[in-house]
């Protein structure tokens, strides 16, 4: 009996024992890591709590009973503390998160950068309002172009020597296929021709968008840049209609002063041709490096609409006329602004957008 009593006590002992190092461990704990290891020292399989009540089996059935009653007791408590403490220690990372986060309404505020215009926007938009309030439309087409109104409407049929001039972005190996990136902003032409009904008024149009054409980037070149198109169709329409639309552009983009010089050229789709050239506003005619000593920068290429383009799209040449020109954005911005370097346009580095500012 004496045995038993023993047995009896140290168990007891060794009860008390597990709850006060319980009570130490579970008040030092600050993870879920932490939780799940005390857990597992004191209820897993292998626990110390689990080692106790193995050994209840050596005791009598009266014993076995009170100290298993104790036990469960226990094992309860502690499951309850592991709880209260996981729960304690949820509340604790949300509180840090709350407070990490919390936005101090009294701390002032955040200047923010406000962006400017592009040059290139700045140009594209002041010359589209310049030509609304001369009772242009805006017609921008589409940058993908089948041949037919890319080439062959604007009589450049295959073969043609000025497709080498345009080294076009076909796409596919396929010469003969016929989708490509526009190499021009002129099929707008030969759409605007197929489609308009010039019982409601004549065609008076502006285009303007990115064009494609394969060159090596450089100082003054790039594979895609931006133009605009101008084309003006109805009955008696005159070369002299041409020179003075063109003449009143160049002196509202570049200045009243500017002096406008016409000169015989040859493009595809006009007869006749001409560009036009400003005097140089660097040497103001004198002769420099920007205008290559000749007094004089080219601007635009234009011309009166060729008969064979009339053709194309079934609207006969005796009956209307027509002129056309076509500009550079990109040229217009850098010799407006005086931008050495064409790729600067498309780098967006803010500090060169930047000197833009207040120029739309």
């Amino acid at each position: 009996m004496g045995e038993f009593n023993k047995k009896t006590m140290d168990i007891e002992k060794k009860l008390i024992e597990l709850q006060e190092k319980f009570q130490q461990k579970i008040t030092s704990v600050n993870s879920k890591d932490d939780i799940n290891k005390v857990k597992v020292e004191f209820l897993g399989k292998k626990g110390e709590l689990t080692q106790i009540l193995k050994q209840l089996g050596t005791l009598s059935v009266n014993k076995r009973k009170e100290i298993g009653k104790q036990a469960n007791q226990i094992r309860d408590h502690f499951t309850e503390q592991l709880d209260l403490k996981i729960n304690d220690i949820k509340r604790a990372l949300i509180e840090e998160k709350i407070n990490e986060e919390t936005i101090d309404v009294t701390l002032p505020g955040h200047e923010n950068m406000i962006g400017t215009k592009h040059v290139l926007n700045i140009v594209i938009d002041d010359l589209v309002d310049f030509y609304r309030s001369m009772g242009y439309t805006i017609d921008d087409g589409t940058e993908i172009e089948d041949d037919k109104h890319n080439f062959e409407m604007l009589n450049i049929p295959k073969g043609h020597p000025a497709r080498d001039m345009q080294d076009t972005f076909f796409l596919t190996n396929d010469r003969d296929d016929d989708f490509l990136l526009r190499s021009q902003t002129s099929p707008n032409q030969a759409h605007a021709l197929e489609t308009h009904d010039f019982s409601k008024g004549p065609i008076r149009m502006i285009s303007h968008g990115r064009v494609f054409r394969r060159d090596n980037d450089d100082v003054t070149h790039s594979h895609q840049f931006y133009q605009m198109e101008g084309f003006v169709v109805d009955k008696n329409i005159t070369m002299s209609d041409l020179l003075g639309t063109l003449s009143v552009t160049l002196k509202y983009f570049f200045g009243e002063d500017r002096e406008v010089r016409f000169r015989p050229s040859y493009f595809p789709f006009t007869e006749p041709s001409v560009e036009a050239d400003v005097n140089c506003f660097f040497c103001n005619g004198s002769g420099c490096s920007i205008c290559k000593y000749t007094g004089w920068i080219e601007i635009l290429g234009s011309g009166m609409t060729h008969p064979n383009v009339f053709k194309a799209a079934g609207v006969d040449p005796t009956v209307y006329s027509g002129f056309a020109f076509g500009m550079g954005m990109d040229r217009l911005a850098m010799l407006k602004y005086g931008i050495e370097d064409i790729r600067d346009l498309y780098t967006n580095d803010v500090r060169f957008l930047e000197q833009f500012e207040g120029e739309s």
